[in-house]
């Protein structure tokens, strides 16, 4: 077989953008995709998308999703793109989210908390059956769905805030102290992962990290390579204040505010030193949009990291190196994908060996024949 050189890239490179787009565009539909239709009637969708690419912007993250015809991993991909070209003009101070506005707010560790349970939207409690009267759904009554919302719903006085769970495990003294000198936060968009790595560190590779990856990892702690059975605390969703220093007083001042997911877990008890009573041990998770099971997952592996980077990894997903450096769904597609870019030399250099290994191999065993 003989090889030529490849001639007319370009030509190429063009029909193929032309085509993707005509497969965006084609078909019964006559209306394209809105962004406020993808942003708020595939908001889960959006919420993977502004946590992976680890830029709250929800109305880009529709836009790249329109984009990129909802491939989350694109999407984040583009986020994260735009954001390297935006400039940095100040860095926000420690949010407290006790602050946060929930609009849900539940704790599996107790059946009564302080505040209450709030269920909020969930799925959780519905049977996962195809509403196949959705595929026909009626404009009429998609609008009617959120005026009879509102107006069946009983008013009810929310506070602001509520309390939170670890605070009243803390005043019983079940989980120890919050430590009195904090760290000075790893930022992973400016510095290298250069292991060993900080907590921060993992936090803030987790938050923007692929959901599916995150969940793979904790799953394999929660099946058995691992000891992390952990119970739920509390899970919240809502929305942060973004509190920034005014620029001339440099009081602090709500300049907006972002819709997030946290939770903290509970797992089993341990006793840093011999002299201190054992305490519970606390996961961690937090991350841009309303996505539980990343919250749930990067808790869980927050709690198998701190356990790994004291005492050394038993397992995979105890090992900040293995999780760190395989749970970013953009670095992961990366590295997958560029199989696909030209790789002739290299493979032209493979078969040479492999005929001349060959031929070796012919003459061997005729010279044994012989």
């Amino acid at each position: 077989m003989s090889y030529v050189a490849i001639k007319g890239g370009k030509a190429a490179i063009d029909g193929a953008a032309a085509a993707t787009e005509y497969l965006r565009c084609k078909g019964a539909s006559e209306e394209p995709l809105t962004l406020s239709v993808i942003e708020e009637q595939l908001r889960l969708l959006t919420s993977r998308v502004v946590s992976e690419g680890g830029l709250y912007h929800p109305r880009l993250a529709a836009l790249a999703l329109k984009q990129f015809q909802g491939d989350t991993l694109e999407a984040a991909f583009a986020l994260r793109a735009y954001r390297s070209t935006k400039p940095r003009l100040l860095e926000s101070p420690l949010q407290a989210t006790s602050n946060m506005r929930c609009i849900r707010r539940i704790s599996s560790a107790f059946k009564e908390v302080p505040g209450g349970q709030y269920l909020g939207a969930t799925y959780d409690y519905a049977l996962r059956l195809l509403q196949l009267d959705l595929a026909h759904e009626d404009p009429a009554a998609f609008q009617a769905v959120a005026k009879n919302f509102m107006r069946d719903t009983t008013e009810t006085e929310l506070p602001d805030s509520f309390p939170k769970v670890i605070d009243a495990l803390r005043a019983e003294g079940l989980l120890p102290p919050v430590a009195a000198k904090r760290d000075v936060p790893f930022d992973i968009t400016r510095e290298p992962l250069v292991f060993p790595v900080p907590r921060s560190a993992a936090l803030a590779t987790m938050a923007r990290a692929e959901t599916g990856s995150l969940l793979a990892m904790a799953y394999s702690n929660m099946r058995g390579y691992g000891d992390v059975h952990p119970t739920v605390a509390e899970l919240r969703v809502g929305y942060l204040p973004v509190m920034l220093p005014h620029p001339v007083t440099g009081e602090l001042m709500e300049a907006g505010e972002v819709l997030i997911t946290e939770c903290e877990v509970v797992a089993m008890y341990e006793s840093g030193n011999a002299d201190d009573l054992p305490t519970f041990t606390l996961g961690y998770g937090a991350c841009f949009g309303h996505n539980e099971v990343k919250a749930i997952s990067m808790a869980i592996l927050d709690r198998a990291l701190q356990k790994g980077m004291r005492d050394g990894p038993g397992n995979p997903s105890e090992d900040p190196e293995f999780v760190l450096l395989h749970v970013d769904g953009v670095d992961s597609m990366g590295f997958a994908s560029h199989y696909k870019m030209p790789h002739y030399v290299t493979f032209q250099s493979d078969m040479d060996r492999l005929r001349t290994t060959q031929g070796k191999m012919r003459n061997k065993n005729a010279e044994e024949a012989a």
